[in-house]
């Protein structure tokens, strides 16, 4: 991430429009005790996922945001791992639900990013779900991502694409400048 955007993301306004829009995006669904997010950046979204009881696992890509997280999380029932979402270390059925909160934006391609869902496929259990938010791109969008890794996803294809992985009881829900999906591992 440029400057900017890393400045932006560890911004109070960032944290107060998170936490507004989240619940949007979990809304009426049981995420279990043991979820799993993707690319929790500064860990906005982690925070606001951690409840009494529930245990979270974060796979973070960036070193330095990794560390941080560890550092920040030190203490609670968050375990941070460095790694590559579309090749996850964990066994087949591990996790309850695996969330993923505006970062697919930054996964390099399609293909990378259908390799992600695959793996959010496979370390779910039976009736896992898959939810998630992303952004709807803009021209203040595209200026935060300067020089960033930025390929948007498209919500009026990405319901085929959870299909095509294995999701069911598939949804995707646009708004102007973001949209929520969710999924269900069959089972």
């Amino acid at each position: 991430m440029n400057w900017l955007h890393r400045r932006l993301c560890r911004s109070q306004w960032w944290k107060a429009s998170v936490a507004q829009s989240l619940p949007w995006a979990t809304d009426h669904v049981d995420l279990g005790t043991d979820v799993l997010e993707i690319g929790p950046g500064f860990g906005v979204t982690t925070e606001l996922l951690l409840k009494p009881g529930r245990r979270l696992t974060c796979v973070e890509i960036d070193d330095s945001l990794a560390a941080a997280l560890e550092r920040r999380f030190a203490g609670e029932a968050v375990h941070v791992l460095r790694g590559d979402a579309t090749r996850l270390s964990f066994p087949d059925a591990s996790f309850d639900s695996v969330a993923c909160f505006t970062m697919l934006h930054h996964v390099p391609g399609a293909g990378s990013q259908d390799r992600l869902l695959a793996e959010a496929f496979r370390v779910l259990r039976p009736g896992g779900r898959l939810v998630g938010m992303d952004s709807i791109g803009s021209a203040l969008f595209r200026m935060v991502h300067v020089g960033d890794t930025m390929c948007l996803v498209d919500p009026a294809t990405f319901a085929q694409r959870l299909c095509a992985v294995g999701f069911d009881d598939v949804r995707v829900e646009a708004l102007r400048s973001s949209f929520r999906f969710g999924g269900r591992r069959p089972g």
